[in-house]
């Protein structure tokens, strides 16, 4: 968990509360939020596609509150299972993908931000991947990050709302290329040991 996550995790529970007690009495079940979240952010695509990057940020953001509010109805609804785990972090992935995929078919025609999205692809999943390797290994210590995904979504969302997509895949570059060396030297470190 990032450091901007473990900081305002408790007051976005805290205001979020009301709705998810709502959703709760109301048997909402917590994966399908996770997938709603999903197909939210499906329907970004032919937005961010067409340059249309308000829209598509808003998309975004909301699919983002949608992954936010998942975990948090499962424990307070008593739901929580290890498949909605899976189901969570295989649709965090998805939910990586999409936003940079409508981009890329924008910038297509553009060989450097095309490029650009596309190593932002491979270092949103490698620092995904570092972690969950790591963790495979047998690795205990908490595994963070300076650039974890709510970092990466919120940087994207907020300069796709400004209409400065390039100032937001530069970003989330620069600090998806820092975060996957930063755990891979932690998992150096740890496995060492």
């Amino acid at each position: 968990m990032s450091v901007l996550v473990k900081n305002l995790k408790p007051i976005w529970e805290q205001y979020t509360l009301p709705f998810i007690n709502l959703l709760s009495k109301l048997q909402v079940h917590p994966n399908f939020i996770s997938i709603l979240g999903i197909v939210i952010t499906l329907f970004a695509v032919p937005f961010l596609a067409t340059g249309s990057f308000l829209w598509g940020g808003i998309l975004v953001a909301l699919g983002g509150i949608c992954d936010a509010l998942d975990g948090h109805l499962a424990r307070r609804s008593g739901k929580v299972s290890p498949f909605g785990a899976l189901l969570d972090s295989t649709l965090d992935r998805l939910g990586d993908f999409l936003p940079l995929f409508g981009l890329a078919l924008y910038f297509s025609k553009n060989p450097l931000w095309l490029s650009v999205v596309l190593l932002n692809i491979a270092f949103w999943f490698l620092v995904s991947y570092v972690k969950a390797r790591m963790e495979g290994l047998g690795v205990k210590e908490k595994i963070g990050g300076l650039f974890e995904r709510t970092e990466r979504v919120a940087t994207l969302v907020f300069f796709l709302i400004l209409n400065l997509p390039k100032v937001g895949l530069t970003i989330t570059l620069v600090g998806s290329i820092f975060t996957f060396l930063q755990r891979l030297y932690f998992g150096y470190r740890s496995l060492k040991r």
